[in-house]
């Protein structure tokens, strides 16, 4: 007589959607009536305090502007990176090909991408986005044939140009905002709301993504013509609205003698540095191992509906970041980031000791993107305390550089060679987490005389 094994798939709540969605929704709708309205408020709306109505007329429609072409960058992104380790299977490729494509990504970012953040900085923004488009542009160009999805050239362009992705946009905004002359309050609102956009932004690319996906045999692929159309729009859009900047390396100086004052001899944005690189390896970490973690011994989950929940977490952690700075915050700024980097440290450390429920997984994994999305503007928010806005492009692809060097070892060692398990890197990031954590708050106690005090945030 046979024995028949009944495989029961795991469904998330239907709930969750909606708690989280209204937790999102509320944490906006209800901060102007728990935060003291500021003087640019005032002078703004005198009823309300919203921080999409805050600020002069010409900033607010560059504002407006500027998150519509972030979004549409964000909606290319995720559209590029939707399809995972799926992408590579539906070309034929193994483990190792897999593994030795993705670790040469990491390697071209690592050496291509920080020379990219130099001459961003030295080009000036304009032109950071005006490349970023264009390398965007001959992605979508070059996967929307699938003869050429999957080719050395288009997995190299697409790391660049996600490397690109934060340092272009971000220097971008900050510039024009010093130069428009508005307060840092202001400047703090739009870094969660960049990170709000990002979140809703790779939603809306997996259900663009969904609606175009095509059969692979016509030799054409949708998605991927979309994100080349959404380039050219961005394309034009850059070079018709953005005003051309000079950036200032030259008016305090030799770059690099800038460089190595600002960065390299400064201990504050030292640690900033190391904080950004330990969020962002920890990203790509779970990026490669979620779905391996969650199927683990052949369990059974729909992978597609669990996602949409991280990235609703990720909007409830941005949209909570207004909540936690401020003059009725509960806890000093570097405090409430600290304690961020130690939650997403120990999630991330209960995952790496092999927890095998399901739903405690998901659970853990939404933890941990409500952390990173508070995370990210909070460390804007220190850049933009500690550094120069010439070096800013230098200093991210700097920290993104030290991550990718971590991400190609273990690339190598563990999905190549098979050295290294997966519970072994995830510790490794949740070690590197709690270190961050610790150097934040040994932030705060070098924190005398820093830049805060010409420019209060």
């Amino acid at each position: 007589m046979g024995v028949v094994i009944e495989r029961e798939e795991w469904a998330l709540t239907p709930l969750a959607y909606p708690l989280l969605s209204a937790a999102s929704l509320a944490a906006v709708l209800l901060l102007p009536y728990f935060s003291p309205p500021s003087h640019a408020t005032a002078a703004a709306s005198p009823s309300s305090h919203s921080p999409f109505d805050v600020g002069t007329t010409p900033f607010l429609r560059f504002r407006r502007g500027f998150l519509f072409v972030f979004s549409l960058a964000s909606v290319a992104e995720g559209i590029h990176s939707v399809f995972g380790e799926d992408e590579f299977a539906r070309c034929g490729l193994g483990r190792e090909q897999m593994a030795a494509r993705l670790a040469a990504a990491a390697a071209a970012v690592l050496f291509l991408g920080g020379l990219s953040g130099v001459v961003s900085d030295k080009l000036g923004p304009r032109q950071a986005c005006i490349f970023y488009w264009m390398l965007q542009l001959a992605v979508g160009a070059l996967k929307s044939f699938s003869g050429l999805r999957c080719a050395w050239i288009s997995n190299l362009i697409s790391a660049l140009a996600s490397s690109m992705f934060y340092f272009c946009f971000e220097t971008w905004f900050v510039v024009e905002h010093e130069k428009q002359g508005q307060k840092q309050d202001l400047l703090s609102d739009s870094f969660w709301l960049m990170t709000f956009f990002e979140s809703m932004s790779l939603l809306g690319s997996q259900g663009i993504t969904n609606l175009l996906v095509n059969d692979d045999d016509k030799g054409f692929l949708l998605p991927y013509a979309f994100a080349a159309l959404l380039s050219i729009v961005g394309l034009l859009y850059i070079r018709k609205n953005a005003p051309s900047t000079n950036h200032h390396a030259s008016v305090i100086g030799s770059y690099q003698k800038s460089f190595f004052a600002h960065v390299f001899r400064d201990k504050r944005v030292l640690i900033l540095v190391l904080a950004q690189a330990s969020i962002h390896f920890s990203m790509s970490a779970f990026w490669f191992l979620w779905a391996p973690t969650i199927v683990a011994d052949g369990r059974d989950a729909q992978l597609s509906l669990i996602f949409p929940c991280f990235l609703a977490s990720r909007m409830f952690g941005s949209a909570s970041f207004p909540w936690f700075y401020g003059t009725t915050a509960p806890f000093r700024n570097e405090d409430s980031l600290t304690i961020a980097y130690v939650t997403v440290g120990i999630a991330l450390s209960i995952v790496a000791y092999d927890y095998q429920d399901i739903g405690t997984l998901v659970i853990l994994f939404c933890i941990f993107h409500a952390c990173v999305g508070f995370i990210l503007p909070s460390l804007a928010r220190l850049r933009t305390m500690y550094l120069p806005n010439e070096l800013r492009g230098g200093m991210m692809s700097f920290s993104l550089g030290l991550a990718n060097a971590a991400i190609f070892i273990f690339l190598m060692q563990g999905s190549y060679h098979q050295n290294i398990a997966n519970s072994t890197i995830l510790g490794f990031a949740a070690c590197g987490l709690l270190v961050a954590g610790g150097c934040i708050h040994m932030l705060r106690r070098r924190r005398k005389h820093t830049r805060q005090d010409t420019r209060s945030l």
